[in-house]
């Protein structure tokens, strides 16, 4: 029984962190360590699966308890940071704005629960990925030049963003195959880390996580047209 409950209990450390980032945002107006939380709750996220599957204890409940989490830490904690970093800044409107990001993770993790094909890629894009664009906008040093100077680019990136969650864009995985390290077969991801690594060294700021979400966009996008037109 214990063992069974492993993996619940870090997910609801995922829960705890994404609980924890919501009142360090709205209550103590604190965005940076209200980032760095979810961070950490999506870092539990990464782990409660993994454990699931190395003690041979998945289950239905979970998987439901796994997407909770993720409304409140990826979902809700995000919508607060923006809020606390641009809402005071700007009109009434941004409020409603940043409100869309929660009922857009609700749904896109709703859909993927019962989605059966998205064992092993995604369709549309995941929601802890959503959450790290404004991780890294909220950590980031030039916080304030960017919510000061580019208030209307956050909102139609956010709008953006919450159209990606729910679409049926598919996004390559970041699995390499480690029986094949060949370019032909891991072309893709490789390219990926490659720019990744290049856009850390250059900006050399947290901002660089926002930087390659947005790049494994692209890519995906990019990507897919190709396959698309060769079928």
């Amino acid at each position: 029984m214990i063992k069974r409950q492993i993996p619940n209990m870090i997910t609801l450390c995922n829960l705890g962190c994404g609980v924890l980032s919501v009142f360090a945002a709205l209550a103590l107006g604190y965005p940076a360590q209200a980032a760095l939380l979810i961070c950490l709750g999506i870092l539990f996220d990464f782990f409660d699966g993994m454990t699931a599957r190395l003690l041979g204890v998945s289950s239905p409940m979970g998987k439901e308890l796994d997407s909770l989490a993720d409304v409140v830490t990826s979902g809700v904690a995000p919508a607060a940071i923006l809020y606390v970093v641009m809402g005071g800044n700007g009109p009434w409107w941004l409020a409603i704005a940043f409100l869309l990001i929660p009922l857009f993770s609700a749904y896109r993790l709703a859909k993927f629960n019962i989605d059966t094909r998205q064992s092993h890629s995604f369709l549309g894009l995941p929601v802890p990925s959503m959450a790290l664009v404004w991780v890294g906008l909220a950590l980031s040093q030039w916080l304030a030049t960017i919510c000061g100077q580019w208030m209307a680019v956050i909102v139609a990136l956010s709008l953006v963003l919450d159209v990606l969650m729910v679409s049926e864009m598919p996004m390559f995985s970041l699995k390499v195959d480690f029986k094949d390290l060949t370019w032909r077969t891991n072309k893709v991801q490789y390219i990926f880390l490659i720019v990744c690594a290049v856009l850390i060294a250059v900006l050399r700021d947290w901002i660089a996580i926002s930087a390659i979400i947005l790049w494994y966009i692209v890519l995906s996008l990019l990507t897919q047209r190709k396959q698309c037109s060769k079928s």
